[in-house]
């Protein structure tokens, strides 16, 4: 899933791909490199990053959309927590949505997603981006989020969006701090109990940067250690900004445990 940030304040690449022109430009460049979903946000989800209103974001994102839609091979998701913003882009021609709250900030989400057929992807957090790092204490870090995940699941299957469309992933970086993140990758493999497709999103973020002690552009190795460890932990969709490099790291893991090309 290639990272497409339609923002001025993104962490890693707010503002480079903020016009239209230069967005159609990055996606075609993804899908090139080996994207096999292209996900287009308008609203940086960053820790401490400010809303954005429901008119800012169908701006930004919207005539992306239109213009990517029937070009790519590929599908297109709107990472969105705004059923509004959902629908238009679905309308447009987006088929997923990847909403960070799990359909927990909009009332609206699950019924726009059950109407229109989307995909939905189902991440962890706690509290909006400006509110989620200021408590990442968990009494059972892997239990609090699989509980949450399964309520999301419930509320899904409720709305009448089938399992086959569901999507789970776990919110590395989200009211979570960098000893969390490592340990939500090192038992990655229990979330395979919710029987549903791992989503994993670890590209250049700062718990990487902790660890290694790299600035966001020189991050890129730290992000393929994790890739490869999540794939051979059951994860087989990653959100990432360097396509060609996750492609052939997700490639080459995925040939060493299958024995394959």
């Amino acid at each position: 899933m290639g990272i497409l940030n339609v923002t001025p304040d993104s962490f890693s690449d707010g503002n480079r791909f903020f016009s239209p022109d230069k967005a159609v430009e990055r996606a075609l460049a993804m899908e090139a490199d080996g994207a096999d979903i292209i996900d287009i946000g308008g609203e940086s989800t960053r820790p401490d990053a400010p809303p954005v209103s429901t008119e800012e974001e169908l701006r930004r994102v919207v005539p992306v959309v239109e213009r990517l839609a029937g070009r790519l091979r590929v599908p297109l998701s709107i990472d969105t927590t705004k059923a509004v913003v959902a629908e238009a882009a679905l309308s447009a021609g987006a088929e997923i949505v990847n909403d960070i709250s799990a359909m927990t900030f909009d009332s609206r989400m699950p019924e726009v997603v059950a109407a229109t057929g989307a995909g939905i992807v189902l991440q962890h957090t706690r509290g909006t981006p400006v509110e989620m790092q200021k408590d990442t204490r968990y009494g059972d870090l892997v239990g609090d989020i699989k509980m949450f995940l399964e309520e999301a699941m419930l509320k899904a299957d409720r709305a009448g969006i089938p399992p086959e469309r569901i999507v789970v992933d776990p919110g590395i970086g989200f009211g979570k701090d960098w000893g969390g993140n490592l340990e939500i990758l090192r038992r990655l493999d229990e979330f395979s109990s919710l029987g549903r497709p791992i989503l994993v999103g670890t590209s250049r973020k700062a718990f990487i940067g902790k660890v290694l002690e790299r600035s966001v552009d020189e991050r890129v190795f730290g992000t393929a250690a994790t890739v490869a460890l999540a794939l051979a932990a059951g994860a087989s969709i990653f959100r990432v900004h360097d396509v060609r490099e996750m492609r052939d790291v997700a490639d080459m893991s995925r040939a060493i445990l299958q024995g394959t090309r």
